[in-house]
């Protein structure tokens, strides 16, 4: 630590003793006449107008969002129905009931309820003590007070603004300043303050929100901004929770610049958005986490934040739209080709704001609005169905802007390197029913602490003609320690575990003991095939070290090599991992793994000088393998496909991943190719094509055969090798 961070440490530790040893948390509220109290609501709205999002108050908005996406303005109004009856649907959970009186302390699924003491007397992670808090917290973001909020400005039915305000008050009183879970995070706090701020703007005008109310979450409002601005996570977390801390800090200080602080937090707020924009995003655009979910989150933040301050009429220097745009360009490349984002490290399921109802891993609304602000093509080609972020955020001017532009998909090449934070696509073309191969050669995790990183180096997720087949395992949940620690451990990947050891071990739900890398030794691509060759140190720890490097070489757009190799002195064991999607797979005598799903299928089989044993797993949970989680605190099992041998190394072992276009074809002949000394060099097909390594630089080449074509995996599939 420098002597910046020990004096910024040690400030806030000081500032946690006196508020624990103090006998109030707060200050008193001053007394206000009604007629002031009215005159201040009025200013709010009036100054709102001119300071918030325009299509929070364009009068257009809801008529607009019934007409252009009828089904999503039915389906806010169906969940603003299930919330007056006290069901809520947060993360991964659906009908969640905090009891007729909502109890803001307790996890409903754990039944565990956290103490209402002094915030820095709990500790979020202990789950005995406090549930999983993520779920309590979840709740205690409000921004489900913002769909009350959404469904009044769409009907005038004043029942959602009534549960609005009784909401609202029952929270104030139940959650005294720095009293309980709810004050245990600066983040939390944070996105509630946005969420009051959309609550505030969208319930204007409504009888329930009287001066008084308005006066008392203002007060409170006041009372939050001071706490993060005092406790910002500059030492804890510096990753999305500074960025959603700051940006926080410049919600409130833009909405209610009369506040005595609002310059300071717009100011704190703007200084820490620019700095970390660029800190913690690769040049290439990849997030520093290694997270998908999180870059997702990052890129939420930076578009608020630019279109606040446009709105604010303040100047932001240009390289941060230009690493926004950066980041949505790698969310772009590694989408799949149905549009979903793919699971890379922890995935919590939350959203900055959640304006309509969208699956964890639907990036439209996010790419809708993009389009609409940085007047991108390729965005709005990504965006479909996103009429109802983009009209309240930019109200129907940002509509039509999004509108007036031709989707098209991207101009540049289908497969890319981001050699910044270590991924590498495969894919033979931008449509649906593309094949697409992610490689990670990455880190584990963010340069500061990973924890939200996975021990996934050198695993590869795979769609087929459109369809995932091999997935990232994701996240299941933060709160229990065995399930989460199986599903960030290598065994969830696929890719190779050695010894049945983990890449990494977990010191606590978010650290690891060690910090193993991966690196990229080459990336060839050409618009016949590409070649990436990675290695990794993570059991160069055991007695005998090993290194685990693995190539992928693409044939376009027929099919996959992926070889692997073990280099050591000793008998070890290895275990080939396949992680499929829930689809069915099937292992033949002839140890051909078979995945279909829609159709279309997915056969791989791997290649080596001594016997592999293969098994399926599904749903084990002694030992918990065989199980993905497409959001947060759900889990269902699904196909492992595990190839497993004790040899002594060295060791290779070569997989032909073959997309196929009708599930079930019959796999290609294919004959391991052997040297003089019996060294396993490559593979062969039934009509003289090959793969096999080129001696001089131990890389994989393909030597192309007259009519190579007939291997394809479907019929009449026109390959550029047949044309």
């Amino acid at each position: 630590m420098n002597f910046a961070e020990i004096t910024g440490r040690s400030r806030q530790e000081a500032s946690k003793w006196w508020e624990r040893v103090s006998a109030k948390g707060s200050r008193p509220a001053p007394s206000r006449s009604m007629a002031d109290g009215r005159a201040q609501l009025a200013a709010f709205g009036e100054g709102a107008a001119r300071r918030f999002f325009a299509g929070a108050f364009d009068e257009g908005t809801p008529s607009l969002l019934m007409d252009r996406a009828p089904e999503a303005a039915r389906d806010l109004i169906a969940g603003a129905e299930r919330l007056l009856e006290g069901r809520f649907d947060l993360l991964g959970y659906s009908g969640l009931s905090f009891g007729n009186a909502v109890d803001w302390h307790v996890d409903p699924v754990s039944g565990r309820r956290a103490p209402l003491v002094h915030w820095t007397r709990l500790n979020p992670l202990d789950h005995e003590a406090v549930g999983d808090s993520k779920v309590v917290w979840e709740l205690n973001r409000h921004q489900w007070l913002v769909q009350l909020a959404q469904a009044y400005r769409m009907t005038g039915d004043d029942r959602y603004a009534e549960a609005f305000r009784a909401h609202a008050v029952d929270w104030l009183a139940s959650n005294p300043v720095g009293q309980g879970i709810n004050w245990a995070s600066s983040l939390e706090l944070s996105y509630r303050l946005i969420a009051w701020c959309w609550a505030l703007v969208l319930f204007r005008g409504a009888p329930a929100l009287d001066p008084d109310l308005f006066m008392r979450m203002r007060g409170s409002i006041e009372d939050q901004a001071t706490h993060v601005a005092k406790y910002l996570s500059h030492y804890f977390s510096p990753n999305t929770h500074l960025t959603g801390e700051a940006l926080g800090l410049f919600y409130a200080g833009s909405l209610f610049p009369e506040l005595d602080a609002a310059g300071l937090w717009r100011e704190q707020g703007s200084r820490i958005l620019i700095a970390e924009s660029t800190r913690q995003v690769f040049a290439d655009g990849v997030y520093f986490e290694q997270s998908t979910c999180y870059q997702r989150y990052t890129v939420e933040i930076v578009l608020h934040f630019l279109i606040l301050c446009a709105r604010l009429g303040l100047r932001v220097p240009s390289a941060v739209s230009e690493r926004a745009q950066a980041m949505l360009d790698f969310l772009l490349a590694v989408r799949l080709p149905g549009g979903e984002v793919p699971s890379i490290g922890d995935a919590d399921g939350g959203w900055l704001l959640p304006l309509t109802r969208r699956a964890a891993d639907d990036p439209r609304g996010v790419f809708g609005v993009a389009a609409a602000l940085f007047g991108r093509s390729d965005y709005a080609w990504a965006a479909g169905d996103a009429a109802p972020e983009v009209l309240w955020m930019l109200g129907p001017a940002g509509l039509s802007a999004l509108e007036e532009l031709r989707p098209a998909p991207p101009s540049g090449a289908p497969s890319r390197l981001f050699g910044d934070g270590g991924y590498i696509v495969m894919r033979d073309s931008w449509g649906r029913l593309a094949n697409q191969l992610i490689f990670d050669v990455g880190p584990l995790g963010c340069p500061l602490s990973a924890g939200h990183g996975h021990a996934d180096l050198l695993s590869i997720q795979c769609a087929a003609f459109g369809q995932p087949f091999l997935i990232d395992a994701g996240t299941g949940g933060y709160g229990q320690p065995t399930w989460r620690d199986a599903f960030r451990s290598t065994a969830a990947h696929s890719t190779i575990a050695v010894d049945g050891l983990s890449q990494a071990v977990p010191a606590g739900p978010f650290a690891w003991q060690q910090r193993p890398r991966a690196r990229l030794r080459l990336w060839i691509s050409s618009d016949r095939f590409e070649l990436a060759d990675a290695d990794h140190d993570a059991y160069l720890r055991l007695s005998d070290p090993v290194r685990h490097r693995r190539q992928v070489l693409f044939v376009k757009p027929r099919y996959w090599v992926v070889m692997d190799e073990l280099e050591g002195e000793e008998s070890h064991r290895a275990e080939l991992r396949f992680q499929f999607a829930p689809v069915d797979v099937t292992v033949g005598v002839d140890q051909w793994t078979q995945a279909s799903s829609g159709g279309r299928g997915l056969a791989l089989r791997p290649f080596a000088t001594v016997p592999l044993d293969v098994r399926v797993v599904r749903g084990s949970e002694s030992p918990v393998e065989g199980w993905v989680s497409a959001d947060y605190g759900q889990r269902v099992p699904a196909p492992m496909v595990i190839y497993a041998t004790d040899a002594p190394l060295p060791l290779r072992i070569f997989t032909l991943v073959l997309p196929c276009e009708v599930a079930g074809t019959a796999p290609p002949v294919v004959v391991p190719l052997l040297d003089a000394e019996g060294e396993l060099v490559g593979l062969g097909f039934a009509d003289g094509e090959r793969v096999e390594l080129d001696r001089p630089h131990g890389t994989m080449v393909h030597r192309h055969a007259v009519e190579a074509s007939r291997i394809a995996t479907g019929p009449n599939r026109e390959t550029p090798e047949s044309k």
